[in-house]
């Protein structure tokens, strides 16, 4: 595990006003360094840990980057940011994807790709001021769910399921 802030990525943004067309844009080849990331992800037994930082605040310290995060999770925010699929849109108001993202139940499948991507920019942008937001996404299988979701709509099938 390696800590992420120490080497941000270039940040490609989406503007809001064409990402739906940019996103529809996108074809399958596009796609592959996303969805090349589902069968890594899904070995990953531990996303991030904040136990350094924990005993930091024992010792009257605070580590504002405090998660230090598994390499995927960086691989995953790399990949956001190149594609890209990371959409420059007022996130934290945005109160619809709270609603799905809290719901555990929520069927990813009901809604298109470009809402999918919103949903990724709202937690890897939200990471950047709440550390450990993006690991969370992965830990409680939210970003799994996206992803695949994601694949499924395009049509493309894991190797398992072919």
């Amino acid at each position: 595990m390696k800590n992420d802030k120490q080497s941000l990525p270039d940040m490609n943004f989406l503007k809001e006003n064409n990402h739906l067309e940019k996103i529809s844009s996108y074809t399958k080849l596009d796609w592959k360094p996303l969805l090349d990331l589902i069968p890594k992800i899904e070995k990953v037994k531990k996303f991030g840990d904040d136990k350094g930082a924990m005993k930091l605040l024992q010792q009257g310290l605070i580590d504002m980057n405090s998660y230090v995060e598994d390499e995927i999770v960086e691989e995953f925010r790399q990949v956001c940011y190149s594609i890209p699929i990371i959409i420059d849109f007022d996130w934290g108001s945005w109160d619809e994807g709270q609603k799905m993202v809290s719901d555990d139940n929520f069927d990813y499948d009901t809604i298109d790709i470009p809402t999918k991507c919103k949903i990724i920019t709202a937690i890897v942008r939200n990471d950047r001021f709440c550390s450990g937001r993006l690991v969370d996404a992965f830990e409680t299988g939210i970003m799994i769910k996206v992803l695949k979701s994601i694949r499924k709509q395009l049509g493309l099938q894991s190797k398992a399921q072919k």
